[in-house]
């Protein structure tokens, strides 16, 4: 099966179609999973805690994995269709566009609403200026969390490597928490989205330099608030020139935020994922990365 047209078809579907009903997404599997797993296990102790994590872990990617290979065993054109169907579930580029450009708005509780569902804050606690922040950092990180990663793992693995990203991602969302439930039980899986997004967050900041070059890289010196999440974070308040914090977490200096900020947040992410497209088309069309055809 040819990367290229996989990855075009997969493209078309998200740019015109959006994401598939919830039923039938694979995020979503992966995310019933992991709940189910979570809440049928009592918590014991630490070493228990995270062996049950780290085996919680280990079903999910699995059974990713498996989903993957499935069109290898399917034949033409179902194995095209389930291809495209699976490569297209691992990024996200039209639906996080729609979910942020849903904050833009002049009413305090709709964008409260809004940033609620794209932010696992408390935004009720949130004024205006940090409910414009919360927006945009969630689109800086979500471009590398949501249509960067997947696709560099799918130049580097084919279609195994996006999907596998994706429930890796889908774990440490569910259960990454430094809280008493999650610290040793969601151990692994937090370890694990560190190191696949290590080098994808890092990537996403490339991006960003045709933009604001130097002022990308000096705000990039700043971002040692966390392992990958503040680097996107930093390049998109470096590029717009506004203050990105989360109070007692990270914070980037600029003007504070507003509405229109987030609009132009917009703009610069159809740019970066303009980059990123083109990219991968040279890619796959000179066959320079080593892609796996699934």
């Amino acid at each position: 099966m040819d990367a290229l047209a996989l990855f075009l078809l997969a493209l078309a579907w998200d740019l015109t179609l959006g994401e598939p009903p919830a039923m039938f997404h694979p995020v979503v599997w992966f995310g019933r999973i992991t709940g189910l797993l979570d809440s049928s296990y009592r918590r014991r102790s630490p070493p228990s805690d995270f062996v049950i994590g780290l085996l919680t872990a280990f079903i999910v990617i699995t059974f990713a994995l498996v989903l993957s290979v499935v069109p290898l065993y399917s034949s033409f054109p179902l194995n095209y269709v389930l291809a495209v169907y699976l490569l297209k579930s691992s990024f996200a580029i039209k639906s996080l566009h729609e979910h942020v450009s849903r904050t833009v708005t002049g009413d305090i509780e709709e964008k409260r609403r809004a940033v609620s569902m794209i932010v696992s804050r408390n935004t009720e606690a949130l004024d205006e200026a940090h409910l414009n922040s919360a927006a945009i950092e969630s689109l800086a990180e979500n471009l590398n969390d949501s249509v960067v990663a997947p696709l560099f793992y799918f130049l580097l693995f084919g279609l195994p490597g996006a999907v596998v990203y994706r429930a890796g991602n889908t774990l440490d969302a569910m259960l990454g928490y430094r809280n008493e439930r999650y610290e040793f039980f969601g151990k692994f899986s937090a370890r694990l989205d560190d190191v696949l997004n290590f080098i994808p967050a890092r990537l996403t900041v490339l991006l960003y330099l045709p933009l604001s070059g130097r002022k990308v890289l000096e705000y990039y010196g700043l971002a040692r608030f966390k392992i990958n999440s503040d680097k996107p974070m930093a390049a998109m308040s470096a590029v717009l020139g506004v203050w990105l914090e989360k109070p007692g977490v990270y914070s980037f200096p600029g003007r504070e935020p507003k509405n229109e900020d987030i609009k132009r947040a917009l703009r610069v992410y159809w740019l970066v994922v303009a980059e990123l497209i083109i990219i991968v088309l040279i890619l796959l069309a000179t066959r320079v990365c080593p892609c796996l055809s699934l």
